[in-house]
């Protein structure tokens, strides 16, 4: 917990809390990206690219591209859904953090001065 009459860190420890936050955001959209191509390629039966696609354009929101053919593929399409709009929302939270943070302790700073 932060004391109220600390100040701003120093750009450089902010700089690094950015690098480690991003690195965080990536490995778990990479994860998850991970996850969804392995899935389209197994249960759609679909190319590795085309796996990618449908596993992108999942994770980022955009709706599937191939119609599933089978129930596997289904119920896999309905979990993964699930899962990416999670995954992807957390990373972006946790992607933008410490920006937020950073705002926010400056601005409560200038209104007490």
């Amino acid at each position: 917990m932060e004391n109220k009459t600390k100040q701003l860190p120093h750009p450089k420890h902010f700089y690094n809390k950015i690098l480690r936050n991003a690195l965080a955001a990536t490995l778990v959209i990479g994860f998850s990206l991970g996850i969804g191509v392995v899935g389209y390629h197994i249960y759609f039966e679909l190319g590795w690219i085309d796996s990618l696609y449908n596993a992108s354009l999942i994770l980022t929101g955009m709706g599937p591209v191939d119609k599933a053919p089978n129930d596997s593929a289904k119920v896999f399409a309905s979990f993964y859904s699930l899962y990416s709009g999670v995954a992807f929302l957390t990373s972006v939270a946790v992607l933008f953090s410490p920006i937020f943070h950073r705002f926010l302790h400056k601005f409560r700073l200038d209104v007490e001065e």
